[in-house]
């Protein structure tokens, strides 16, 4: 197997986290737009709370960057801690609400293990603080002793 090539587990986890970020995609701004307007926010404050977080990764997914698809972590909290509020304040909406939550819980699991494992295929590796301090301290002991 090349490097280029995905071990199915790591297939797996990419699927999953597309399943949830193309579910979050599609239902925000259905949801908000047409499903259940909100009354009180403008369309311009929801799409730059609920719906422009969502595209910030959007090249990096598509470009298929194990790098994007860690960091992309982040931005889905924002619609697992959406969705887990909702849970509580509206349970009017519980279908909608609970399609988020199943769309940000894949996509988080998808995400954080898929970027783990396509970048063990590529031989990507975050280098541990330890190591960077030592090479610090050669390189200022060096400069010191010219």
């Amino acid at each position: 197997m090349t490097k280029s090539q995905k071990k199915p587990l790591t297939l797996f986890y990419q699927r999953l986290a597309l399943f949830g970020y193309i579910g979050l995609l599609i239902l925000m701004p259905t949801w908000l737009y047409i499903l259940a307007p909100r009354e009180g926010y403008s369309n311009g404050f929801i799409f730059v709370v609920y719906i422009l977080p969502l595209l910030l990764p959007l090249k990096g997914i598509i470009q298929d960057k194990p790098y994007t698809y860690a960091w992309a972590n982040f931005i889905v909290m924002i619609y697992f801690i959406h969705s887990l509020s909702l849970l509580w304040v509206s349970p009017q909406e519980m279908l909608w609400i609970m399609l988020e939550l199943i769309f940000a819980s894949s996509m988080f699991i998808g995400c954080t293990y898929y970027a783990r494992h396509r970048g063990q295929e590529l031989g990507l590796k975050i280098r541990k603080l330890k190591d960077e301090l030592a090479e610090e301290k050669a390189a200022h002991t060096v400069n010191k002793d010219d």
